[in-house]
């Protein structure tokens, strides 16, 4: 997992499980991971005053926003614009979290979408198992990053540099706050904040692919929780966003609570990010046919098309492509293009909304 990136056009591992003992992980790249977790048990010998609680609690909440709202919803999904600038300050930030490169952790994320718990999802626990889905599968062939998957951020030398030396973020961030709190300031305000926003994210990964409630069908396994939408600023409505990924909110209604998506419309009022995609109201609609709670009978032919992993279509090389809907997404293109059709809204407009560029 810690080795360097670099732009390549070769096959990259890391499209299933490999690991099949625990001999067989990559346990000289997990040490760093395994040692962030120990140093987080520094306080106990150190100590911890107040300010360093509050360092922990204002540094899990930044850098989740780092990851969700930007590894996840600009770098992945690119649900919004901003500035190349400030896409450099968000890349820097989110890296902060020590969860590789915003090349790598986009590359991975959409080949997730597009295999979600098919036998190629990385980190399906419904294929590999809860604990492989939840942190087994970063040490199991995973460390490269396929560019080929992010040709809209390759393009951006800036970004591929901070991808490449990914560590640089966040050693400066530990620096920073070991010189203003010394050493039990690193321990809980950084090591202990770090290993809080690792298995956060992580539980998006495992546990929203099996526990909770299925609002939209889609062709996966996905679920919205609550509770991991607290604890990661929205990410828990992780049905609603593989229904409909290219979404900036994933909680579709206000009592969904979207903690991320509210520091966008924050941002988005200060002038630093636009363009922000919202669903469209066929999609957050009572009588979106593709809802659990309409009868079946009255599912368009989206629900009932096969899914062959033959048929998978290439990831998108423009930046502008739209992501349709995950359903048809597994479609071949003949057959997306009908699907798109019969799902056109009452104002004749198909639920499809073009993905941004910075």
């Amino acid at each position: 997992m810690f080795t360097s990136n670099h732009p390549t056009t070769a096959p990259v591992r890391g499209h299933g499980k490999i690991a099949r003992r625990l001999r067989d992980y990559e346990w000289f790249g997990a040490l760093p991971f395994i040692s962030v977790h120990i140093a987080a048990l520094g306080a106990f010998w150190t100590g911890a005053r107040w300010q360093d609680w509050l360092c922990c609690v204002v540094l899990y909440w930044t850098r989740m926003f780092g990851v969700t709202g930007v590894y996840h919803r600009y770098f992945a999904h690119r649900s919004y614009k901003t500035s190349r600038f400030m896409q450099f300050v968000l890349a820097f930030w989110a890296q902060t979290s020590s969860q590789k490169g915003a090349l790598w952790w986009a590359a991975h994320h959409r080949s997730h979408h597009r295999y979600s718990d098919t036998e190629k999802d990385v980190h399906s626990p419904l294929q590999h198992g809860f604990w492989y889905s939840h942190m087994g599968w970063l040490f199991d062939q995973t460390a490269e990053t396929d560019y080929r998957k992010t040709p809209d951020l390759a393009r951006y030398p800036e970004l591929v540099f901070l991808n490449r030396y990914w560590p640089i973020p966040p050693i400066v961030l530990g620096v920073t706050v070991w010189s203003l709190l010394g050493w039990s300031g690193l321990w809980v305000g950084f090591a202990l904040s770090t290993v809080l926003v690792w298995h956060g994210t992580f539980l998006v990964n495992s546990a929203v692919h099996l526990v909770g409630k299925r609002r939209f069908r889609t062709k996966d396994d996905s679920r919205n929780n609550w509770w991991v939408a607290i604890l990661t600023m929205g990410e828990g409505w992780h049905n609603n966003h593989h229904y409909y990924e290219a979404s900036v909110r994933q909680g579709f209604y206000w009592w969904e609570i979207d903690l991320s998506y509210y520091v966008l419309r924050t941002m988005q009022a200060l002038g630093l990010v636009w363009d922000l995609k919202m669903p469209p109201k066929n999609v957050v609609s009572l009588d979106n046919p593709d809802r659990y709670d309409v009868p079946a009978a009255q599912t368009p032919a989206l629900a009932s098309l096969e899914t062959a992993e033959s048929s998978l279509p290439a990831l998108s090389t423009k930046a502008s492509e739209a992501l349709p809907l995950s359903a048809a997404r597994s479609q071949p293109k003949e057959a997306r293009q009908g699907v798109a059709t019969s799902l056109k809204s009452k104002e004749n407009k198909p639920l499809v909304v073009s993905q941004p560029q910075p």
